[in-house]
């Protein structure tokens, strides 16, 4: 009995929903989940890349600098995020919104964004 317990906790931890959320900043580099995460691209080529994926609907997605992948989301349906990460394409940025955590995925929920500074 003991040991089903043991190996159901981790199903019972994957299947919770968001957390609540907390107000945050996140410093980082916008990268996108097919160019970069996917096939390694950076500089230049991952820019181009990034807002062609990005104009496309692939989701941009923010490289925080402790090495977090955060997925930008809207508590709108339908509401996609691209557009304000687009121009930052391969650039650092600062992030403020609402971080929340489920089922393995970071999101944020952006309130603003500003270009950062170099590397």
């Amino acid at each position: 009995m003991l040991v089903a317990f043991v190996l159901a906790a981790p199903l019972r931890a994957q299947t919770r929903g968001p957390s609540p959320g907390n107000e945050t900043t996140i410093t980082g580099w916008v990268i996108d989940l097919n160019c970069q995460a996917a096939a390694g691209l950076s500089g230049p080529a991952h820019k181009r890349c990034a807002q062609a994926c990005a104009k496309a609907g692939v989701p941009l997605a923010i490289l925080g600098d402790d090495g977090t992948i955060y997925l930008p989301v809207s508590s709108k349906p339908g509401d996609p995020q691209n557009s304000r990460l687009s121009q930052f394409a391969e650039a650092r940025v600062t992030v403020k919104g609402i971080h929340r955590y489920a089922n393995g995925l970071h999101t944020i929920e952006i309130t603003s964004v500003a270009g950062g500074s170099g590397s």
